[in-house]
């Protein structure tokens, strides 16, 4: 487990969730058999930073169950650094996954009064960000209370030292929308980078487009707004100036945890490239689209296998995808 120590490292605060899927083999008429596999957006983006190469902390609340033993294992194994973590007595969330045709996956939680959502203003200023040059979070830990408030708040005074990353990951079954279209404002003056899917921007800005969307979180503060457009690749602005990186062919298993890869990438790319720290004021267009195509390709490698399975830069039996998608991993 690599520990933080110079100032080059990214810092994930967010949820583990146990992504739960059918088992066709296993299940019958009378029965349902269940594949828990380790997941949650920020957990994910951990992981795929740390298989990059990026040292990473993971601010996580972890419970003593069976499912935080697997979320801890997962995150160990992948060289996450979880000194900053919290052991928690409340349960694990959990997600029923379904896929369809194209495996793309919709969610049931089962998350009330799980362990994600509880953390304590002590326990958030307990954490250290020496060696940090980006704090990324967002998804249920930024929305759901009592937590959500008091990760607010600690982003505020993280957002004078380090580099602000949020993706909202809106997820309408579990928190209205109108409730992340009534906190993006505030998210938006605290992050430098806003990442988002073209779902999420239907929900939070109904009928708008890409563009305007852009136009619209810029004014409110966010200085690079990158939406990702599925297999169209992503769109991405810089105060305004904006590109359009395509996704690389795939043949795709499923799309779990492809847009907590994409983040990845991009926050590994823009940290290799010296632009994480501050408030990306040497940032060009050019390393933009650079860092996004790289994010892409780490998104498509994780939509070539099952699950949030994100790509370990070096690994044998990936060798030849990342020699051919990953140049600069």
């Amino acid at each position: 487990m690599a520990r933080l120590e110079s100032p080059s490292g990214v810092t994930v605060l967010g949820e583990c969730v146990a992504d739960a899927f059918t088992d066709p083999a296993l299940s019958g008429p009378s029965e349902l058999a269940l594949r828990a596999l380790p997941g949650g957006g920020p957990a994910n983006t951990a992981v795929a930073l740390a298989r990059l190469g990026t040292p990473t902390r993971f601010l996580g609340r972890l419970s003593h169950d069976v499912f935080g033993t697997l979320f801890r294992s997962r995150l160990s194994d992948s060289g996450v650094d979880l000194s900053g973590s919290v052991t928690a007595p409340e349960p694990s969330t959990l997600a029923v996954a379904t896929l369809d045709e194209t495996g793309q996956a919709t969610y049931t939680f089962h998350a009330d009064s799980t362990a994600d959502w509880q953390w304590t203003a002590d326990e958030l200023s307990a954490t250290q960000h020496d060696g940090t040059v980006c704090l990324h979070t967002g998804s249920l830990a930024l929305i759901r209370q009592p937590g959500g408030s008091r990760i607010e708040d600690h982003l505020a005074k993280a957002h004078e030292h380090v580099t602000v990353s949020i993706d909202p990951n809106v997820r309408p079954l579990l928190v209205p929308p109108s409730a992340y279209r009534e906190r993006l404002p505030r998210w938006c003056a605290l992050a430098d980078i806003l990442r988002l899917s073209e779902d999420d921007l239907a929900l939070l800005l109904p009928g708008a487009g890409p563009e305007e969307a852009c136009d619209t979180w810029h004014a409110a503060g966010a200085r690079l707004v990158v939406i990702t457009l599925g297999s169209r690749g992503a769109l991405a602005s810089l105060d305004g100036l904006r590109v359009t990186v395509p996704a690389p062919a795939v043949n795709v298993v499923d799309t779990v945890g492809a847009g907590d890869s994409f983040t990845a990438g991009l926050l590994h790319r823009l940290a290799a490239l010296g632009h994480l720290g501050g408030r990306l004021d040497r940032l060009s267009l050019q390393d933009v689209t650079e860092a996004c195509a790289f994010a892409a390709r780490v998104a498509a490698l994780t939509c070539s296998v099952a699950g949030a399975n994100p790509p370990r830069a070096g690994e044998p039996s990936l060798k030849t995808g990342i020699e051919r998608l990953l140049p600069h991993a």
